[in-house]
């Protein structure tokens, strides 16, 4: 594909797919009087607590508001340390940060791009409070390997919804597991989260620590049947979901597993059609399913890189831009030689499940010319 041959739309780098189902739920959720959180939102968590094979699920405003309410849920105080990798959205160790806690950074493994177990392992110490896999990019970080006694694990899976390891669901059997569905997902409801956890105890506290430590639903305090009279336990954040996103949310996590095949379609072309001699992260060799919310490559330039697709009318993406690198975070940085090779040339090309093969193809001739 030449500058003169490019394609004559824009190809975004991600853009949802919505169906009927989508539109008439919403749209008879409008009709009902009933659109903030309700019915469709208690049947939204009931549908993927079974999908995912945990006790609990907990539906919420945002990716953010889940690691919010999952570090305060397990306790997350000044003091504490909380191991992740710098290689993640700024929410990973912000909302550690807003609770007092110091984010202390891993590396990450230079072929997976997933968290390193050993430098998590060089990393704790007796303040470690959490270790933060990040599911990075669809794929399952080693859990077995990052366990440490009396430690819990906080998974950040915005990339991993439908993701598994070692033949189980990431958020399945899980202290706590938290999901995004921003409109770049694998699924969304506009925007949007999901905490899953098997603690009956942290479920309690989340349900109290995303509405205002109030002690009842606000549908169940409102409708029929509902009792007089409320109790603040605790002072509380506002992070409920509404039954608006809700009714977008049930038919979105019914359509995943089709989303999950054709992104991976889409990546098996990618990785055989892409130039051999361009970096990209390999998957991991224990047991999994990649969800592939993105597919990611290492160009030797990448704003100039980034700016000849975007003349191709080729969208891309940047994730991420270390988090050690940036100004909030910098103060705790440390030698993170891996990250800094991958972080300062990531690129995310295109991948969604409306993409057809001829987008495909489209996007391997400009990154080949781009490269050339």
């Amino acid at each position: 594909m030449t500058s003169s041959s490019r394609r004559p739309r824009f190809l975004p780098f991600s853009r949802p797919h919505l169906g009927e189902d989508e539109i008439r739920e919403v749209v008879d959720c409008l009709r009902s009087g009933w659109i903030t959180t309700g019915p469709r939102t208690e049947q939204f968590e009931k549908e993927f607590a079974a999908y995912v094979g945990a006790k609990h699920a907990v539906a919420l405003s945002s990716g953010t508001a889940a690691l919010h309410c999952a570090y305060d849920a397990i306790g997350v105080g000044p003091g504490d340390e909380v191991i992740l990798p710098s290689l993640t959205w700024p929410a990973t160790a912000s909302m550690a940060m807003v609770l007092g806690a110091t984010p202390i950074f891993a590396d990450i493994d230079p072929v997976t791009w997933q968290i390193d177990p050993a430098d998590v392992k060089r990393k704790l110490t007796p303040r470690t409070k959490a270790i933060v896999p990040v599911h990075f990019a669809g794929a399952p970080c080693d859990l077995d390997a990052l366990r440490a006694p009396g430690i819990p694990l906080v998974e950040d899976a915005a990339h991993a919804v439908g993701t598994e390891y070692r033949g189980r669901r990431i958020g399945g059997g899980a202290t706590a597991a938290t999901f995004s569905f921003h409109p770049i997902k694998d699924i969304t409801t506009g925007e949007g989260g999901m905490l899953t956890t098997d603690d009956d105890a942290v479920a309690r506290r989340v349900r109290l620590f995303k509405f205002h430590g109030v002690d009842r639903d606000a549908w169940k305090a409102y409708g029929a049947g509902s009792k007089l009279g409320y109790d603040t336990v605790f002072p509380g954040f506002k992070y409920n979901l509404t039954d608006l996103q809700s009714a977008i949310g049930i038919h979105q996590l019914r359509r995943l597993d089709g989303f999950i095949a054709r992104r991976t379609a889409i990546a098996e072309r990618y990785l055989r059609d892409l130039p051999a001699g361009l970096p990209r992260s390999a998957p991991p060799p224990w047991p999994h399913r990649h969800a592939w919310h993105l597919v990611q490559v290492l160009p030797p330039d990448r704003d100039a890189f980034m700016e000849r697709l975007k003349a191709a009318n080729i969208g891309t993406g940047l994730h991420f831009i270390p988090l050690h690198q940036q100004t909030a975070f910098r103060r705790f940085a440390g030698p993170l030689p891996h990250t800094d090779a991958v972080g300062n040339r990531i690129v995310s090309l295109p991948c969604y499940p409306d993409m057809t093969d001829a987008d495909v193809d489209d996007v391997v001739a400009a990154v080949r010319e781009a490269l050339a």
